[in-house]
């Protein structure tokens, strides 16, 4: 499966957004999941199995519990293949960054 295919669905990508910030156990996930997706478990199990077996997430065993984790790889692959792209906002967000400062100078004067 190609990454764009694992990044386009909304739950995958919310459980990358979960795991972007700690490790998280299974149940919390799906708890999480459950919640904001109205899914149930063994499909939020079935997404959890998509991003092992495409490597973007990894789970090791803490006594009863799997804890997940974000692996890094396939993200930065896919932050390689953005880069292409970058030049048509990068530019843009410069001229923004340069406005904010300008108005900002402007207000404490």
């Amino acid at each position: 499966m190609h990454a764009f295919d694992i990044l386009g669905d909304p739950v995958r990508r919310r459980i990358l957004e979960l795991l972007a910030r700690d490790e998280q156990c299974s149940g919390d996930i799906v708890i999480v999941i459950q919640r904001e997706f109205g899914i149930s478990q063994p499909a939020v199990s079935q997404h959890l199995k998509v991003l092992r077996d495409s490597g973007f997430a990894d789970v090791r065993a803490d006594g009863a519990r799997r804890v997940y984790s974000i692996e890094a790889g396939p993200l930065r692959e896919v932050d390689q293949w953005m880069g292409q792209f970058r030049g048509f906002w990068e530019h843009k967000l410069d001229a923004l960054a340069t406005e904010i400062a300008r108005g900002k100078r402007n207000r404490r004067r």
